[in-house]
């Protein structure tokens, strides 16, 4: 049975929403004023609330502005009850977050279809969140152990060389080898990190507060995250002339780390889907209230299906081009923009080269963290 919270102070209202709830099968609990309302709502867990407005000790604005503050009862469907509605009232309220008004005196008719269409969207997003969720578990099942036993094998394979060679390998043989177990194993970390990400941020879609922690942060130096990145890839391509960086230095509303994020895989797509010798530019301006980001390369490009179907664990071109990796750069890059409220477009052609393109909010120099 569903479970409704009557947040309501005149009793003889809330007795009759009681009797007419349970009488269609509802399972009710009960407050008296915007405060007790608050209360049950963190205890109880409901799955939809019925609010007055004008109440002692705490109005229902403000019952529904404290329950948006915490990720367990900000997405619960609230709808307002009122004697009055102006179009004020009704934008304050939705500004706020609420899903549905009835005016008093209403008929019961009207407030069971307003409960029964709000549930039925809670219901289908609840579905729509789930089977995003088994996707997400479905594309690490099939996809995972493959990525994994890849620098895996590395590790292991140099590992056994090691092994029934210590006595003959010389010093130079040994650093050698040293250096491609190390390199599997950084390849190892990146993808589970990515994989790790990922997850994080398909959650973070639907909780609040994981949210919040993921935009939390103002960006100090872009110019110093992406010249670091462009060093950092450049280095592990062996490609250091092959970057070329113009940018306006400017704040942003995302963090160091998920701009960090940004930057390297970016740049790492870029260096790994083109030849060297080839060039990569990096470019950022101001445009209106946007910084518009683009990084251009000049490799093996994408067919308009392939651009079209971007997503999590697809390497374009793996057997041709046998490149290590599993895909996520560009959906993980797409994501964390989203998020913080960017638009993300790519345009690519086959043989010819592949430009991703951000565009992201300026941050406010009056809310600079250091």
């Amino acid at each position: 049975m569903p479970k409704i919270l009557i947040i309501e102070d005149n009793s003889t209202l809330r007795n009759l929403l009681l009797d007419v709830l349970q009488e269609n099968n509802f399972a009710v609990i009960e407050a008296n004023d915007g405060l007790e309302g608050i209360t049950k709502a963190s205890l109880h867990r409901p799955d939809l609330i019925i609010c007055d407005v004008m109440m002692p000790n705490l109005d229902g604005y403000g019952v529904l502005e404290e329950l948006q503050k915490h990720s367990e009862t900000a997405t619960i469907p609230f709808i307002f009850l009122t004697a009055k509605e102006t179009q004020d009232s009704l934008r304050y309220g939705m500004e706020l977050g609420a899903d549905d008004y009835l005016t008093k005196p209403f008929a019961i008719e009207d407030l069971l279809k307003a409960i029964n269409t709000r549930l039925a969207k809670k219901q289908h997003f609840h579905k729509l969140s789930q089977q995003k969720l088994d996707e997400l578990r479905q594309s690490l099942i099939s996809s995972l152990p493959h990525e994994l036993l890849t620098p895996l094998h590395g590790i292991l394979g140099f590992t056994e060389v090691l092994k029934l060679s210590a006595n003959s390998l010389g010093s130079s043989e040994v650093m050698d080898i040293a250096n491609e177990i190390e390199l599997s194993a950084q390849r190892l970390q990146h993808l589970v990190q990515n994989f790790l990400l990922l997850a994080r941020l398909e959650l973070a879609q639907q909780n609040t507060a994981l949210r919040e922690e993921f935009l939390t942060g103002t960006t100090m130096s872009l110019w110093e995250i992406m010249s670091s990145s462009a060093k950092e890839r450049s280095q592990f391509y062996e490609r250091p002339d092959e970057i070329k960086i113009e940018l306006e230095d400017v704040l942003l509303t995302l963090g160091d780390q998920w701009l960090q994020k940004i930057a390297t895989e970016l740049i790492d797509n870029a260096l790994k889907f083109s030849d060297a010798g080839t060039l990569v530019e990096v470019r950022g301006e101001v445009q209106g209230d946007r910084f518009v980001l683009s990084v251009c390369d000049r490799g093996f490009g994408m067919t308009a299906e392939q651009v079209a179907n971007i997503g999590a664990y697809m390497q374009f071109e793996r057997k041709l081009y046998e490149q290590q990796g599993s895909g996520l750069g560009l959906s993980l890059v797409q994501r964390l923009t989203e998020l913080a409220g960017g638009n993300f477009s790519l345009e690519s052609t086959p043989k010819q080269g592949t430009e991703v393109t951000l565009s992201l909010p300026l941050g406010d120099s009056d809310n600079f963290l250091l």
